[in-house]
């Protein structure tokens, strides 16, 4: 590795990251979408491409997620999240099948097979976790009385990725079908066991954790976070599952030294995690899959507005907290772009990278 030309090209990146920013913040809006355009500038097709530094970049896109949705959990408790995932279980239901059915239509009519038009299905479906935790926090809405049911859809979500992408990668390497739905069984069953004994644990976990030492409980928090996220993605289930329920593992005193230690350091690795969206794309691929691209994401925009509307409206919010919890759930992400992946890795439909990061983009 070019230790010289990595640090140089991550230097650019993080430097053209802070000019975006805050020409994002003198306008006053998130900066996110800046960030992602931003990423365009550096992959293929753009005005400097990334070499030296895309190893790095991969590790803190992740670590990026793992921080985002660890601190999210960190404002929840096991009782809150169980009790909101029981009353949003039928939310999670109707979001599963009004949001996946145009992505399998959408398959079935550009001619591909059922394996191809169900990839496209998940990607329709999954909202991203990474992009509405940074926007709740951007636009502080982490205290909103909408907040907590539009992270229940979001687990909700998770969950069924933890089944789905097992199931989803056997098919697509061409393995059987039992070997794909029992590994999707066992790592719901982590998920689920873990959700319900973590109160069994936690005032273990945060005797064991806290420290008054800041240099120690940051050392340690980052160790867990991203131990339990490895571990949770070697047991297929995703490592923002895994760093969300690390989260809501940890109340108390090392919640709140949590908050204040990761803060910046959340935000500097999810920048990377949003960037790095766009470099991997070439901007000419966009226009090729344009007009399916742009269908999908008109009727996912309605689809998933109107998830979070009725959602929200079923517990008797308010019209404002309606609306708020239906455009929050509209990004797309991080598990498309992991869908998308299985797929172009398998060789299943030449078209599905492309319409894919068109679509996360729009």
């Amino acid at each position: 590795m070019d230790v010289d030309l990595a640090l140089i090209e991550l230097g650019v990146i993080m430097m053209t990251l802070a000019v975006a920013g805050r020409i994002a913040h003198r306008i006053g809006i998130p900066t996110i979408p800046v960030f992602l355009v931003a990423g365009l500038a550096f992959g293929s097709g753009g005005v400097m491409e990334i070499d030296a530094a895309m190893s790095f970049i991969e590790v803190g896109s992740s670590l990026g997620v793992i921080f985002l949705l660890f601190m999210l959990g960190l404002e929840y408790t096991p009782t809150e999240l169980r009790e909101s995932l029981r009353v949003n279980a039928g939310s999670g239901a109707l979001d599963l099948v009004i949001n996946s059915l145009p992505g399998i239509a959408m398959g079935f009519a550009l001619g591909w097979g059922a394996l191809e038009a169900v990839l496209l299905g998940g990607v329709t479906y999954v909202s991203s976790s990474g992009i509405i935790a940074k926007l709740l926090t951007d636009l502080r809405r982490l205290g909103n009385r909408e907040t907590p049911t539009v992270l229940s859809i979001l687990v909700i979500e998770d969950l069924v990725m933890a089944v789905f992408l097992p199931v989803i990668s056997v098919l697509a390497s061409g393995r059987s079908l039992l070997s794909g739905v029992v590994s999707g069984a066992i790592a719901l069953g982590i998920v689920l066991a873990v959700l319900f004994f973590t109160p069994l644990v936690s005032q273990h976990v945060n005797r064991a954790v806290f420290t008054e030492s800041r240099e120690l409980i940051l050392i340690t928090l980052l160790g867990l976070a991203v131990l339990v996220s490895g571990l949770a993605e070697y047991a297929h289930i995703s490592y923002a599952v895994g760093a969300f329920l690390l989260g809501i593992a940890l109340s108390g005193r090392v919640a709140v030294q949590a908050r204040e230690l990761l803060h910046p350091l959340r935000d500097s690795f999810a920048a990377l995690f949003f960037v790095s969206f766009g470099i991997g794309v070439d901007p000419a691929d966009l226009l090729e899959t344009a007009i399916p691209a742009i269908v999908l994401a008109v009727v996912g925009v309605l689809s998933k507005a109107l998830t979070g509307w009725s959602s929200a409206r079923r517990q008797k919010m308010s019209p404002a907290a309606a609306r708020r919890a239906a455009v929050t759930l509209v990004p797309r992400g991080e598990f498309s772009i992991v869908l998308a992946g299985i797929g172009v890795s398998a060789g299943v439909e030449a078209e599905l990278g492309s319409i894919v990061v068109s679509y996360v983009l729009i």
